[in-house]
Parts: C-alpha cells; sequence; structure tokens
C-alpha cells in the first residue's frame, strides 16, 4: 500500500514542523494523534514511518474487526498491534496485556491513535456535538469529540517508554477527497502534515487533567484546520521528505518471485504455437 502511495500515485506529503522535532523522529519511542477525516490518513502515517525507517517497528489501536480482514488483520496480530472493540468494560484486560507487552519494545516504535474513535463524518460529527453540549464540553468544528480512554490509558501504560506525544493533522490541497480507489488508479493527491512535538512530561498525570488536556489538544487541531481552509496551509516552515526506494524495491521482488511461475507458464504456451491454447490463456487472462 506505501509503494502504490509513494510510487504508483506519486502523492507527495509536506510536514508542517521544525528541525528540531524532524531531527527526533526514529530516534524516540512516541505516541502519534492523528485525525480520522480521509480514507488514507493511515496510509500517509505510514508513509512518513517508512521515509524515517520506523515502518517495520510502528503500532496502532485498531478496531478488533480489522482482526478479520485478510491478510491485513493476521499480519497486524503477528506485529503486535492492540486491538480493541471500543467498549472499555471488554477492552480493559485485553488492551492492558498488549501495551504492556510494548513497555520493553527494542526498537524506537511510533505508537498511534485515532482518538476520535471513527472516521469523520457529517452525521457522526451531530451526534458527537450533542454529546460536546451534553458535558459541557467546547464544540469542534473539524474533528469528532475525542474518547480520552483509549490515550490516558495508552500513556499511563507506556509511560517510562514513551518520551513524547506528535500531535499530527492532515489535510489535502484543493480540497481533495482522497480514497483507495483512487491510489490503485494512480491519481496524485498532495498531502500535508502540521506535527508538533508535546513532552510527555509537560502532560498531567492525573486521568482527568490528562483527558482535559487531550480535550484542549482537539480544539488547538481545529483551529489549525480552521487556519488550513483559509489561507491553504498550516502555519510554520516546511519540510519535504523524499521517499525511499525500499518499498518499491520489495514490490518488484515479491511480484517477481510470485509471478515467475506464470510468466514461466506464458512463455511455454507461447512457443507451443498451438492457437487453441494461446486464446485459452488469453481469455483466461482476461477472465482474471
Amino acid at each position: 500500500l506505501v509503494m502504490l502511495l509513494e510510487w504508483w500515485s506519486g502523492t507527495e506529503c509536506t510536514l508542517y514542523t521544525d528541525q528540531a522535532t524532524v531531527d527526533k523522529f526514529g530516534k524516540e519511542h512516541v505516541i502519534v494523534i492523528l485525525n480520522h477525516n480521509f480514507e488514507i490518513d493511515f496510509l500517509c502515517g505510514w508513509t512518513m514511518c517508512e521515509r524515517f525507517g520506523i515502518l517495520g517497528s510502528s503500532k496502532v489501536l485498531a478496531k478488533h474487526e480489522l482482526l478479520k480482514v485478510p491478510l491485513i488483520g493476521w499480519t497486524w496480530y503477528f506485529l503486535e498491534i492492540v486491538f480493541c472493540k471500543r467498549k472499555w468494560e471488554e477492552d480493559r484486560k485485553t488492551v492492558f496485556k498488549g501495551l504492556t507487552r510494548l513497555k520493553d519494545y527494542p526498537e524506537c516504535m511510533w505508537f498511534l491513535l485515532y482518538c476520535e474513535g471513527t472516521r469523520f463524518t457529517e452525521t457522526k460529527h451531530q451526534i458527537s456535538m450533542q454529546v460536546a453540549e451534553s458535558k459541557g464540553l467546547p464544540k469542534l468544528k473539524y474533528h469528532l469529540l475525542p474518547r480520552t480512554k483509549g490515550f490516558t490509558t495508552t500513556l499511563q501504560c507506556l509511560k517510562g517508554t514513551v518520551t513524547a506525544v506528535y500531535d499530527v493533522t492532515l489535510n489535502f490541497k484543493d480540497n481533495q477527497t482522497p480514497t483507495l480507489l483512487g491510489i490503485v488508479n494512480g491519481k496524485t493527491y498532495k498531502a500535508d502534515m502540521s506535527v508538533r512535538r508535546f513532552s510527555v512530561d509537560d502532560i498531567p498525570d492525573d486521568e482527568k487533567e490528562c483527558a482535559n488536556w487531550l480535550h484542549k489538544l482537539y480544539q488547538e487541531k481545529d483551529a489549525l484546520q480552521e487556519t488550513y481552509n483559509k489561507e491553504g496551509k498550516f502555519p510554520g516552515s516546511t519540510i519535504i521528505t523524499r521517499r525511499r526506494p525500499w518499498t518499491l524495491l520489495n514490490f518488484l521482488f515479491w511480484a517477481t518471485l510470485l509471478l515467475s511461475p506464470l510468466i514461466n507458464f506464458a512463455c511455454g504456451v507461447v512457443v507451443s504455437g498451438s492457437p487453441l491454447l494461446i486464446i485459452g490463456f488469453i481469455i483466461f487472462l482476461i477472465i482474471g
């Protein structure tokens, strides 16, 4: 998927942050908070992980339903991804166990959180803001109300391991609405990502105060999105990261390895000179 985004689609990713923050990428354990407005936002996150050499050690708090997705779900299970059903009574034991396993993770790790819990839609936003009003919380324009339990629990379990929280706010140029199908079709998008680093030492230990800190963070994210929609860019200096060849080379290796029997068979069909066999093989390819 990362290969498709970077090499097939040619989607560009520009960071809005400072060089001091970039210099720490891949050199510390962190929690990454990303807004969930787009179909490919996770893919942009993976791309950043790949460009800084930590894709293999990136983790996420994911919906339990993804565990049932062929290939992706099974792969994530063996990569120590933490799954939850978004029902705290059922998730408590599973989440604590999964996070505890990561405390001694040997490589620098990025742990991704979608604090909104689900992708933004107008219907969900209306319901979410009704909840915010009932709880006396400030309303958000571009985000859903964050679910604080996942963040406070993750921070509590990984305290002493993670040193920072990266707040990442994603948007796309020209009001683009990117999709996975668009990526597969080779459509190019221009992604902008605002990255802010917060030291864990500056985040309150108390669960209620930590939850309030997260709510304040999302108010700031909302202000960043407002600025982006008005000015077409996030505040701060820009840093353009370069794609690395490894995802392309990895794809070409596996494609060659897996398709070589089919290629050998096709050559044999052509060499045979049998019109019936050749026509049958062409029909097979068309149907496939």
